[in-house]
């Protein structure tokens, strides 16, 4: 049965408040298994043998909205396209990498090439900025209380929704789904 990473956009923030329990009842609800949820910013794994990400995603943004009353975008990455994600790191190679400094922001979409290009032309220093894929990799380099290019910016330019998860989380999130893998 695939394993699937479901991360939601703005959980905990404002008045959008959801607890990880109420959550991951929620998930175990719609019939997925094994359901585990990670710090309280919505992140979610789980077992599910639905193959449609959009079908999917669509199916918990309707059961988030009806049970907490609001709308919550979900982004969706395999197991194996959460590999591809660590394995893209621009920065893996790179000495002196705080994990807390870089961000990935997890698109829903393949944002057009206009978009792309907006994204490319940001003047970002001290900040460095990479666009792979549906991934967005920004490095905070002086920390992220002020960045001088705030996520949320660069994924309004790329027309599609997004979440940012910090590289510590990102590699958490796949260490929790290759072990629900390894399991029966």
């Amino acid at each position: 049965m695939p394993v699937i990473i479901s991360m939601l956009r703005g959980i905990n923030l404002g008045g959008r408040r959801i607890g990880m329990e109420d959550l991951r009842q929620l998930y175990e609800s719609l019939g997925f298994k094994e359901v585990r949820t990670y710090v309280a910013s919505g992140n979610v794994v789980f077992k599910t043998t639905e193959r449609d990400s959009a079908k999917l995603a669509m199916r918990i943004e309707k059961a988030i909205q009806q049970r907490f009353g609001f709308l919550s975008e979900v982004i969706l990455r395999t197991t194996s396209e959460m590999r591809e994600v660590i394995a893209r790191n621009p920065f893996a190679g790179r000495r002196g990498i705080e994990p807390n400094r870089l961000l990935v922001t997890f698109l829903a979409g393949d944002p057009d090439k206009e978009g792309r290009e907006k994204v490319l032309a940001i003047k970002a220093e001290p900040e460095e900025l990479h666009l792979h894929g549906r991934e967005i990799y920004i490095y905070y380099t002086n920390g992220m209380a002020r960045p001088k290019v705030p996520w949320t910016a660069v994924a309004k330019l790329l027309k599609t929704p997004g979440t940012g998860r910090n590289w510590n989380t990102v590699v958490k999130l796949l260490e929790m789904a290759e072990a629900l893998e390894a399991r029966p």
